[in-house]
């Protein structure tokens, strides 16, 4: 077990230094779609990944507005950047709360007149390496599924036209996968369900969701078939990644110049205070894929699971 762990290990590293590599390339002329005036939109950035993406990404030239739940805190990481020379704007949002994502969409529709890429970074996970606790299952699933959803919705009608097309990423995990070697929903049929754009639905998967925490509250979700380790977070991804799948599928029917893409990552175990920084990935590495997505040049990529660059299959 040992050995296996040591070439996994050794394997993660050196695909991390590729992208090292790969990160120093700079994007040809002919590849930059984006400029000054594309304007994106990172949530939950004032500290770890989400900071990290709102770095990187106003690195390449673009706007970022970078968004907080705590205004103060928000406003001190964004100063951190724009002292750094980046053209990084703020403001207060709390993806929880209707009201609050409301008054971000009214001010950024006024302020900017619509955006180009969301990075919907903001989410929560309150089981760390060994345990499993349902006690905050409610707050997992209304912040990284319910919240991230009423984000997309939120901003797609305010997303610009453009040649190259808009683009969401959504920050979420390989622990949301139907078949995954340490998760997977025992349920065949609803796993069939779940696998088909057939018969994928947004009912489908707020009804999975609901169903899990039925159980949760009746303490009978150990028997329910979901996933034995990190089990609310990993319904909660696994609800994101779904809905990606899902709303890749209706937005490839907009017509060309209005096209959206929309994609998930997962970006490790990475030492932030969500892991009380005892991951091995470090936060620069886990934005890496969120970025490069984000960023991607007049490829038509939508409804995918990457990590480290590479398409993994929900």
């Amino acid at each position: 077990m040992t050995g296996k762990k040591e070439k996994a290990s050794e394997k993660r590293e050196k695909r991390l230094q590729e992208i090292s590599l790969l990160r120093t390339i700079p994007y040809s002329d002919h590849q930059r779609w984006w400029s000054e005036e594309t304007i994106a939109v990172v949530t939950g950035a004032n500290r770890g990944i989400g900071f990290e993406i709102a770095k990187q990404l106003a690195g390449h030239g673009l706007t970022v507005i970078l968004t907080s739940r705590d205004t103060s805190v928000g406003i001190e990481a964004a100063k951190v950047l724009q002292e750094g020379g980046f053209n990084v704007d703020v403001h207060q949002l709390d993806i929880l709360h209707e009201e609050s994502i409301s008054e971000f969409t009214k001010w950024i529709k006024e302020k900017y007149d619509g955006v180009d890429i969301l990075v919907n970074n903001a989410g929560v996970n309150y089981n760390l390496v060994s345990g499993n606790s349902m006690e905050y299952a409610k707050q997992m699933i209304e912040t990284n599924y319910f919240g991230t959803k009423n984000m997309i919705k939120a901003m797609i009608p305010l997303m610009r036209p453009s040649a190259a097309g808009a683009r969401i990423v959504n920050v979420s995990s390989r622990l949301g996968k139907l078949n995954g070697r340490r998760s997977r929903i025992e349920d065949e049929a609803l796993r069939e369900k779940l696998s088909n754009l057939e018969t994928l639905s947004e009912d489908l998967i707020d009804n999975m969701v609901s169903t899990f925490l039925q159980q949760v509250e009746a303490d009978t979700w150990q028997s329910g078939g979901w996933p034995q380790k990190f089990t609310d977070y990993a319904v909660s991804k696994l609800a994101v990644n779904l809905y990606s799948m899902l709303m890749a599928k209706q937005l490839s029917e907009r017509p060309e110049g209005e096209k959206i893409y929309i994609n998930c990552y997962c970006p490790g175990w990475v030492r932030t205070a969500m892991t009380s920084w005892s991951g091995n990935v470090s936060a620069e590495h886990a934005a890496d894929t969120g970025v490069w997505l984000a960023l991607l040049p007049n490829e038509a990529v939508t409804g995918k699971l990457f990590a480290e660059r590479r398409e993994l299959k929900v």
